[in-house]
This record gives C-alpha cells, structure tokens and sequence, in this order.
C-alpha cells in the first residue's frame, strides 16, 4: 500500500476560500470530500497512523426528550479528535462536519421508517450490512401522520461540540457544515412514490412537510455558522438522475431552491461559504443554482453527465468546481491509467482556481484505498 502522507500538513481554509472565490491563483492543490466512509478512514488509520477508529454509538448520544448531546463520554470525543487527525494528517483544509444530519437521519427519521431493504455489504473494506432507501411510502402518509409526528421534539444540543471543535481544530483548519433537505424527504418523510403522488394528489402536504424540515436544517445552520472553525455551509441534496433531475424545474423553484437561498444567505451573512452536492444531471437548473441561489461552488459529477472539464469550461468563472475524479474511474483503472486520467483534470482545471481536487462524489468503501491515496499524491505532485 501507498505510503502516502504529507509530511508537514499546513491547512489554510482562507487561502483556500480566497483560491475558490477566485480572488487568486492557487499556489497548491487543495483537497475537498463530500465525505469519507469510517471504514475507509479506520483502514487508513489503522495502517498508516497506528490507531483504529472508535466509531460511537448513535444511541447513547439521545437523551429521554430526543435531544441530541454528542459529547456524554470520552469515547465520543475521542472519535471527533481521530476524525480531525484523519483529514488533518492526509492534507486537507476542512471538512464536512455531519454529526448534526446524522442525528436528523439516524436519531429521527430511520427509527421511525415502516421498512429499510438491508442486504450484505460486498465491498472490499465490508461494514457487514448495507441499508437501502425503499420506493414506497415514507414516514408521513397523511395529515394526521403529519400532525403526529414529533416536530416539536426535534432539538439539537450542538453549543458544547463546536466549542469542542473550535478547541480542537489545528490552526487554519475549519469544517463545513452538513445538511439535507429534499434527499430526506424524497427517502424517508414522504418516500418515493409518497412524494411523487403527493404532489399531484395533495400538493399542500407536501409544501407543509418542506417547510418543517426546511425549517429545522435552517435552525442547525443559524445555531452554528458564527462558530470560528466554520467556514460554512456544505448542503446535499440529490435531486436527479443521470438522464436529467426527478421533478418539473417548476417545482424546486416553488418549494426547495427558497430554503437553498436562505441556507446561501446565512452563510454570506456571516462572510463564509454555501457549497452544494448534488448527484444526477440538474444542468436543467444550472442557472437557478448560480444565479438564484447563489451557491459558491458545486460538488458531485459524473463523465456520463458532464466531465468535470467540461464543467470548469461553462462554469468556472462564476463558481467554484469541487471534486469531479469520477467515482468508476477511482475504482476500476489501473495505477497508470488513473495518474494520467487525474492529471489531465489538474492540468486543465487548475488554472485560474477555482477547483479543488477530490472523487465525484465521496470515498465509498467499495474505493480501493490505494486509488484514494493515489488520487492525493497526485495532487501534491501537481506542479
């Protein structure tokens, strides 16, 4: 395996931002991830830091009234310190901070699911069992399922950890803050057919359950984006498929992209950042992100859909590209092949920044490690 790690990390997020913002020229190349799974991170860990991950257990984290408290034991503040030293050490300026989704996703909405596909996780580095969204129905069906649910008892208790963190960051280091709001309720709220029903047979129920977690993502943002280690914003939101995105563009404009453009107002409130993942071909709505919304930079990309440059050729002067090493490609080619293949992204989207290298979309366990590390070495190389 790779030996790979650099050997001084320098982290530098207003350097970075400043190369995104396109205020520079980037003197390095500078890496971002949507995330990387734990049992990616544990292997690297283990075999290159001398340590294995302690991943905390979700449910000791909730208290009696579902409020989130993170930091109850030493073992929890142990994995946040080994989740900083893992993107710290491997070079990283940030990264996505997503205790607060989740505890949304797995404290909140999971346990309340009427059914989850579970099969055998066949990756190299196996977490033993995969869960699946359904296709059906979701948690909320109707009013009265709307009007039942626990709204009022959705609390997060995040002051204590981001005082942690701002404790704990290396200096010039920070976090993006992650969140979700049409993926939850496309997978979970209302469910696949839940929604895509829902919107034809009672558009209102739909509006209604938008709102409240649009609301609830909101209020996780306001509660932490004047926290010194954040540097801002990384919403998720999948809102297509590789042929175009799910629904009519009329109806993200009406319902979802207002919340986005709070979220991107939030952020630039503060002087910090809105970046946005999104998997699936949503050039359809290309300009409503940029013009409207207003993201600072976009995150996730096929070479079915569009190369990522290709992207930096349309878009590259507006906004920043994150990431684009396509997620097959990462996995399949061989060594040489995937060096020349990530060069030839660097050497035509490093100049003028705006870009930071990074997979298409995350560093899924199924990711030859050795490919992730050589994908980074070949960052450092770069130049």
């Amino acid at each position: 395996m790779s030996k790979f790690l650099p050997k001084t990390p320098v982290p530098n997020f207003e350097e970075f931002k400043g190369m995104l913002q396109g205020k520079e020229e980037p003197k390095r190349v500078h890496f971002v991830e949507w995330m990387v799974d734990p049992e990616v991170m544990n292997f690297i860990m283990d075999k290159m830091m001398g340590e294995r991950l302690v991943f905390p257990d979700w449910r000791k984290m909730i208290n009696n009234q579902g409020e989130l408290n993170f930091l109850t034991n030493e073992e929890q503040e142990l994995f946040v310190q080994q989740y900083i030293k893992f993107y710290y050490r491997l070079g990283y300026d940030c990264f996505t901070d997503l205790i607060p989704l989740l505890y949304l996703v797995y404290g909140v909405l999971n346990p309340r699911l009427p059914r989850l596909r579970i099969t055998n996780d066949t990756a190299t580095l196996s977490r033993g069992k995969r869960v699946f969204a359904e296709e059906g129905r979701g948690i909320i069906t109707s009013w009265k399922d709307f009007e039942e649910f626990p709204w009022e008892k959705i609390k997060l208790n995040l002051g204590e950890y981001y005082e942690f963190l701002n404790e704990k960051l290396p200096p010039g280091m920070k976090v993006m803050v992650g969140g979700s709001l049409f993926e939850q309720v496309l997978e979970r709220i209302l469910g696949y057919e839940g929604l895509f029903y829902s919107l034809y047979d009672q558009p209102e129920l739909v509006k209604a359950v938008v709102e409240k977690w649009g609301e609830i993502i909101y209020k996780v943002y306001e509660d932490v984006i004047s926290f010194d280690c954040v540097g801002g914003i990384f919403h998720a939101d999948d809102l297509g498929y590789k042929s175009g995105i799910m629904v009519k563009p009329e109806i993200l404009r009406e319902l979802i992209f207002p919340w986005f453009k709070k979220y991107a107002q939030l952020a630039h409130e503060y002087g910090k950042m809105f970046w946005y993942h999104c998997c699936g071909n949503v050039l359809e709505v290309m300009e409503d992100l940029i013009e409207d919304v207003k993201i600072d930079a976009f995150h996730s990309f096929q070479d079915v859909i569009i190369p990522v440059t290709e992207f930096k050729k349309r878009y590259g002067n507006r906004i920043a590209i994150l990431g684009g090493v396509d997620i097959d490609k990462l996995c399949r080619l061989d060594k040489q092949s995937l060096r020349d293949y990530i060069r030839d992204i660097l050497d035509k989207c490093m100049p003028g920044g705006r870009f930071a290298l990074g997979s298409g979309n995350s560093i899924a366990n199924y990711v030859p490690v050795e490919n992730y590390l050589t994908m980074l070495e070949e960052g450092l190389r770069w130049g």
